[in-house]
Order: structure tokens, then sequence, then C-alpha cells
């Protein structure tokens, strides 16, 4: 391996060691300083040779990161990268890891097998007259199955449950996901019956059962509430490993979730506060193409500039004195984020070179900053052509990551507009494919219900929602109204890159919550147009 100070190994081999690893482990993980920085089951790679050197680039949804690799090593199952940042004097490991679960292979897969063990004791001593059948944990990619749920059926004569269930040694992730692959085994029990095959042979699944580790009920509890219950049962439980006891969780009351929403500051205000760090910045961008830059203000002190999505700078405004404040500005993102200075001018304009050469609609697909974050492109894809793609939208009040706070979490609402009725409309992106696309924006959409239903009356009568209490969709001082009728729900997605299981998750969901699904053409980023429409019942 490479050292501080030695001449680094070829680029192409350090290319080719790096894909091969990661080609190998879909679920790595990226770790700096023991910590997961991603988690490739929703992150995003690229690796490629670049002017003589070898460029890893990482990103996801919170972070994204590039650097230049000098030297690899394989240890023990894993791989340690030795990276070199812009401008950091010395190189800085990262360690990949077959998996964000740093249990070893023998251990995790031991551990589900006790698991799936566990489930079928419980389940037996809660429902003595129900028989546990055909319980397993074997990986079936066809059906979006992975080794991480235990999934089987309860029977008790003509009737049959589906049910699934995921341990409290498992991550997070894969636990919040559990209702989506619930749905889809339940799915695919009923299309077993249908078929006439296996277990499920002259059996009526009236529903499905959901197991998870105590503190994880909450936010499923919530989803579960906003189910068609017509369509099938659904029942959550909880199981002790202690006490092998399984406690069912009593359904949530709808439209009592806790949210906050933070207060709607004024947009253009941060803009004009801005406006000397922003003309700083346009005179390093190449000529001609200031226009393609979009201006989001984060906040009453801060403004992003982005390129197609992606943001390249920021202007920020800091507080030093009581009525003195002090604009800084810098460009780059994550661990690369520099401030822009006399000594860093001539690196700023290099990099946006780069970049503006490098993102743009007819770039090269294979150009990492082409690749990079395609999912805040085709949101700003949107945003700028919401009037003529969906012209019931209101595009001048859209928000973009709006903050809102339920049943303890901090969540970004990808949009939020209105349409010409006055009714929400929330609006859930994905350029990829996504499993729990539907389930992730009905998240959402239960959070934007509630806000607007906790309606107040004010002094001249007018019954007002928090969105309009908080300052939202308000034009020169004076709000616009936002119908009481509970939000619209549009997912939004290439058509390719629509999850065939999507729709059959979508099914599932309560006629209360007005969904379309709405498949844009491949060629979005030159361009956005509809390719199909999927309501209820089509």
């Amino acid at each position: 391996m490479a050292n501080a100070g030695e001449a680094p190994h070829d680029p192409a081999a350090l290319l080719e060691v790096i894909d091969a690893y990661l080609l190998a482990h879909p679920e790595a993980a990226i770790l700096e300083d023991g910590a997961v920085l991603f988690d490739l089951r929703m992150a995003r790679y690229s690796v490629a040779e670049s002017h003589g050197r070898c460029i890893l680039q990482l990103w996801s949804e919170e972070r994204n990161l590039v650097r230049t690799v000098v030297g690899v090593e394989s240890r023990a199952g894993c791989l340690r990268i030795l990276t070199r940042r812009m401008g950091a004097p010395r190189p800085v490991a990262l360690e990949v890891v077959p998996s964000s679960d740093r249990r070893t292979p023998t251990a995790r897969e031991a551990g589900r097998r006790v698991y799936l063990r566990l489930l079928e004791r419980a389940l037996g001593r809660r429902f003595p007259d129900w028989n546990p059948a055909a319980f397993r944990n074997a990986t079936d990619l066809e059906h979006s199955f992975g080794p991480a749920y235990a999934r089987g059926i309860l029977t008790r004569g003509p009737m049959a449950e589906a049910v699934l269930g995921v341990g409290p040694d498992e991550s997070s992730s894969t636990i919040s996901g559990v209702l989506t692959l619930g749905l889809l085994w339940l799915d695919y029990c009923r299309q077993q019956l249908v078929a006439g095959s296996g277990q499920a042979r002259n059996k009526h699944f009236g529903g499905l059962t959901l197991v998870v580790p105590l503190g994880h009920e909450a936010a499923l509890a919530e989803r579960i509430a906003w189910l068609n219950h017509a369509r099938a049962s659904f029942r959550l439980l909880t199981l002790n490993p202690r006490t092998e006891e399984l406690a069912e969780v009593d359904s949530p009351e709808v439209g009592n979730a806790a949210s906050q929403l933070v207060h709607a500051f004024d947009h253009q205000a941060a803009l004009d506060r801005a406006q000397p760090g922003i003309e700083r910045v346009m005179e390093l961008v190449p000529a001609g193409a200031q226009d393609r830059i979009e201006l989001r203000p984060r906040s009453a002190s801060e403004v992003a500039l982005l390129l197609h999505g992606l943001e390249f700078a920021r202007v920020r405004q800091h507080a030093i004195r009581s009525f003195t404040r002090e604009v800084e500005v810098t460009f780059g993102a994550g661990a690369n984020e520099t401030t822009l200075t006399e000594q860093t001018e001539g690196l700023c304009r290099m990099l946006l070179a780069r970049l503006f050469a490098s993102r743009r609609p007819d770039g090269d697909g294979n150009d990492p900053l082409f690749r990079l974050q395609p999912e805040r492109w085709l949101e700003s894809r949107l945003r700028r052509g919401l009037p003529e793609l969906l012209p019931t939208l209101r595009g001048e009040f859209l928000y973009t990551q709006v903050p809102a706070i339920s049943s303890g979490d901090r969540g970004m609402l990808d949009l939020l507009t209105l349409d010409r009725a006055g009714r929400l409309a929330v609006i859930e992106v994905k350029a990829e494919e996504d499993l729990h696309l539907p389930l992730q924006g009905l998240d959402y959409w239960i959070r934007v219900r509630a806000l607007n239903a906790d309606r107040e009356t004010q002094a001249d009568g007018r019954a007002l929602g928090a969105f309009e209490r908080q300052g939202y969709f308000a034009v020169s001082g004076q709000g616009s109204a936002v119908s009481a009728v509970p939000p619209r729900l549009l997912l939004v997605a290439p058509a390719l890159r629509v999850h065939p299981a999507n729709e059959a998750v979508l099914r599932y969901l309560s006629p209360q919550v007005d969904w379309e699904l709405i498949a844009v053409g491949e060629d979005w980023r030159r361009d956005l147009r509809i390719i199909f429409r999927k309501r209820p019942g089509e």
C-alpha cells in the first residue's frame, strides 16, 4: 500500500481493485474513523481514472465526497482505501466493509436463524389456535425479499395471515422498511392462493401481522393507520427477545400525529442580503453560464447556488456584533467546502469551469459530476418546469426541502405546493428505483395532513392551519387560502425507474390518501414530459 510520500499505485490498478470489491459487495458501507459515511444500499459511487489519478466519488441524500485514491489494502474481508482530499496535507483512510452491519457474515446468518426460530415460538404461544408454517428468510430477489426479514404464515383451517418480522440486530433502515416488505409478502401470499400452489393453497389471507423490535413501533403504527383496512387487516406486534413475549401495538388515532413546523422566512429578503456574495461567485462562473444557476435561500441568513440541483456554493451571514453581520462565501461541499478568498479564487474558477462543462443536460453519462445527485437534478427540473408539466399546480408557491418534525424525527419534505383550488400537494421525487417510494411519500403526506388539520380560529374568524400561521403560502404579507381538504400525494420518477413493486404497495393505501404516480421520460434532463400517470383504481 502506498504511504505518504511514496509514489502512488497505478491508477488503473487501484480502480480495478476498488470497483471489483464494490461490485462484489452491493451492500457495502464506507467508514471513516469508525463512523459510517455511506451505506451503498442507499448511496451511489463512481470510481474513475482522470488525468493520471484514481478518483473515488460517493454521494447520497445527506452528503457527497470526492477523493483521490493513493493506495489500497485488503484485510479480513474489508478494503482499506488511502485517499487524499483537496488541500489536505495528509492522506485519510476510508474503510470499506461488506455491510453496515458490523457482524461477521457467519454471526449475522446465525443471528437471523436464531431470530427465525424465536419468532415461530413466540407466535405459537401468543396464538395457540393458529399454526405457524413455512417460516424462512432465504433471499428471493425476484420478489424483493432479503434475508433480513423472517417471513411465514399463520393458518387456522381455511384462514391464514401473512407474517413478516425483523430482528433487533438489523439496521434502522432495514427495520423501517418492514411495512413495505410486509405488504409485498401479503400480496405474494394472495397471488399464491390464486395460483393454488404451496402453503397458500385453499387459504384465505385476511391480513398481515408485522413483528418489530421494541422502540420501533411508533412510526409503523402511524403508517398502518393510513392503509386500506377494508382490503386487509393489519396487526403490529413488538417482540421482547428476553422474555419471548409478543405485545400488540394499539392503532393511533388518525390525525393525531405530533408534528411541528419551522416558521417560513422571507426568501426575497434573504436574496437581497446575500446579493454581494452572489455577485462575487457569479464573476467566477464561466461566461454565458450564469442563467443556468438556481438561487435557493436555505434560511434567512444563507443562500445556496445550485447547478441542476447540485449545490456548489453558498453565501452565509454571521452576526459578529449586535448590529454587524459578516458575509462568508464558500464553494465545494462536505469535507471539501472551502472559503472563497483572494487566495482560493483561482481554485474556485477552475472547479466551476469543470463543473459547468460536465453538468449539462447533454453531458457524458459516465462523468461523476453529471451523475451526482440525480434526484436533486430531477427536483430542479420540476421546480422550473412545473407550470408546463402540471398546470393545475401553482409554481409560485413551490417550497423545497421544507423542514418538519413528526414523532420525534426530523424530516425534509421534497416539494410542497398548492393546486389552483388551494389544496396542498406533496411531491416526492425519485430518480432511481426505490422499493420504499410509496411509504416514504405517505410519511410526508401524514405530516402535511396533520399540520394542515391543526387549525386555529383567528380574530377575523378565519380558521388557519399550521402552514398559514407559520407564514407559508403568503404573497406580500397576504396569505393565500389553504384548503382544509387533505393534501394530494404526487410520486414522480422516470418511467423505467419506477420499481415494479411500487404499484402493489400503492394498492394498499387508504382511499383517503389521494395519490398519483407520475412517470416522466428517461431523457428528463433535456426533455421533461409525462409518459404515464396512474391513480387509485386504474
